[in-house]
């Protein structure tokens, strides 16, 4: 108990160094201009600074690639407009699974951030909307407890303050280290969705590479208007269960966004460099018939 306890203390100290830094998404990260950037998906090699200046976008095969909560709000909302609720929540639980605390703690530290989400409130062409941006980065966008409960914070924050909300999905699933607690997120986030919509709040959910698992299975699939970026891997089991189970082939672009549209799951398939538009369009229709 006493090693749990110190354990925890030195991770608290750790925490607050990282706090103590303001969150700025003003301003882009710099890139040194002669640095190269090799494509996940194509293997095309293309200066960082014009993958930035394309919003992380192979120009050889148009492949989203990844982004940070900071790189997805520098994109979309207004300058210095972002407000962040509830940074300092953290997991009392992440010393008890095995490798869990140093797994955690590496995720921690390279992130900046204390879990896979971030929440918060900004406006977008002046329009004050509560959004979640998941951090595929962060032990891969995966739903513990303390990712469930700020998303459903966030959720009910938006229904007091009648405000649209919107919702980036990138995320393995439900974190297998937190077991159950991990798996009753589901329940919460979809229970504070439903009463959201009894009020008649506007939710808008952004599906983008990878929005898979227990995430796939409760609040990102529960949106008014669901997006989603090109090519993006939307699903709950992996293909390869499937096609195990059904004993079958499937089409080569099972799962992604596109056959998701194909089959009604997905309202819209939206490029990035039109995802600002497409969001203001929708949050200043829904704001003429509020009124």
């Amino acid at each position: 108990m006493n090693q749990l306890f110190k354990k925890r203390k030195e991770q608290l100290g750790f925490f607050q160094s990282l706090l103590s830094k303001p969150k700025n998404v003003s301003q882009p990260r710099e890139f040194n201009e002669s640095a190269i950037m090799v494509c996940d998906h194509c293997g095309g090699a293309s200066s960082k600074k014009d993958i930035a200046n394309n919003l992380f976008v192979c120009p050889s095969c148009n492949y989203h690639s990844k982004l940070t909560p900071d790189q997805r709000l520098y994109q979309l909302i207004d300058a210095s407009s972002f407000r962040e609720t509830n940074r300092k929540m953290s997991s009392t639980a992440i010393a008890h699974f095995p490798g869990y605390l140093s797994k955690y703690n590496k995720n921690v530290e390279a992130s900046g951030n204390l879990e896979a989400v971030v929440c918060g409130v900004a406006s977008i062409e002046g329009i004050k909307v509560a959004i979640a941006i998941l951090d595929s980065h962060f032990m891969m966008g995966s739903m513990g407890s303390v990712v469930g409960e700020k998303v459903t914070r966030l959720i009910e924050l938006a229904d007091r303050k009648n405000l649209p909300l919107i919702i980036f999905s990138a995320s393995g699933g439900a974190r297998m280290q937190e077991g159950i607690n991990s798996l009753m997120q589901m329940a919460k986030t979809s229970a504070a969705l439903a009463l959201f919509s009894e009020h008649g709040g506007l939710y808008i959910s952004v599906l983008t590479h990878p929005t898979t698992g227990g995430v796939s299975a409760s609040f990102a699939m529960l949106g008014d208007i669901i997006l989603a970026e090109p090519g993006a891997l939307i699903g709950f089991a992996g293909r390869r269960v499937i096609e195990k189970t059904m004993n079958e082939k499937l089409p080569d672009y099972f799962q992604t966004a596109e056959f998701m549209r194909e089959k009604g799951f997905v309202d819209r398939i939206v490029a990035r460099k039109h995802l600002r538009g497409t969001l203001i369009s929708l949050l200043q229709l829904h704001k003429e018939v509020s009124v």
